[in-house]
């Protein structure tokens, strides 16, 4: 059985679920850097990052979780030469032991943004 997750917080400009709670788990659907009304917000990689963090919460929230429940994250860039700071900025959102994590260097991402994270996370008890 899966449940639909949403929220006012965070909008998603394709036809899609913003996250599905299923056996147990909390899948996001992949965000990008934007605001509630799909307009790209940051200029540097960590306020990117923050962004997408904060919409990635709220949607973990409406689904009964927080980020300390995530235990995969795929990351899509597109210029790897992003991965330095990106790096610097990422850990400050977890606790040992991390998520595991991918990164896969992309062409093009949703509303032109140059980050997007999806991410599984478990759900709560």
């Amino acid at each position: 059985m899966k449940q639909e997750i949403s929220t006012a917080n965070t909008k998603s400009a394709h036809l899609l679920s913003q996250g599905i709670v299923s056996n147990g788990l909390i899948f996001v659907s992949g965000q990008v850097h934007c605001d509630a009304d799909l307009k790209l917000v940051g200029d540097t990689t960590a306020e990117k990052i923050d962004q997408i963090m904060k919409n990635i919460s709220s949607v973990l929230e409406a689904g009964g979780a927080t980020l300390n429940d995530i235990i995969k994250v795929v990351i899509y860039v597109t210029d790897m030469s992003l991965m330095p700071d990106l790096n610097e900025a990422y850990p400050t959102y977890f606790k040992k032991p991390y998520p595991v994590r991918e990164a896969v260097c992309v062409q093009a991402l949703p509303l032109g943004a140059s980050i997007e994270i999806s991410v599984i996370a478990t759900k709560p008890e």
